[in-house]
């Protein structure tokens, strides 16, 4: 068997009711219908200590992806159409590109800072990054941003 998918998507009749339950209480706590992760639990009828072990695996669909923003920081060869290559990869992945800031090069590397809408990827934003590294004139490519990839 190959390497499994980090993120599954699976029908919810398919699903252990806990995860049910929890979802629930984090839309209720989320709507503002709970006041405290404690309260959402109790309606939601789970155990805090369930919803605490769950919350942060299981989400809606697109909850977790959507609007999620990152910030790469490249450095990049001076040389033509790198940049332009770094970017119709991005644009070929479904990512939407927010902004782009590209410095003068110094010793014949430019930095860029380039934010991206990843929500919509055809591509698991891992594999994306791999396939950024490979870009010919890519010298280095990081994620500075709050999410991990």
């Amino acid at each position: 068997m190959g390497q499994i998918p980090r993120y599954l998507l699976v029908d919810s009749n398919a699903l252990p009711e806990v995860y049910l339950k929890v979802l629930n209480a984090k839309q209720l706590f989320s709507s503002g219908q709970a006041k405290s992760t404690k309260e959402a639990a109790e309606l939601a009828g789970v155990s805090r200590s369930a919803y605490f072990k769950y919350k942060d695996m299981v989400f809606a669909y697109n909850e977790k992806a959507e609007g999620t923003i990152i910030t790469l920081r490249a450095m990049l060869r001076d040389k033509p159409g790198v940049l332009s290559n770094l970017i119709s990869a991005l644009s070929n992945a479904g990512a939407n590109i927010l902004t782009i800031n590209q410095n003068i090069p110094i010793r014949g590397v430019a930095p860029v800072s380039i934010s991206t809408r990843i929500d919509r990827l055809e591509m698991t934003p891992e594999e994306l990054f791999l396939k950024l590294q490979e870009i010919d004139g890519v010298k280095s490519i990081e994620n500075i941003s709050d999410h991990n990839i």
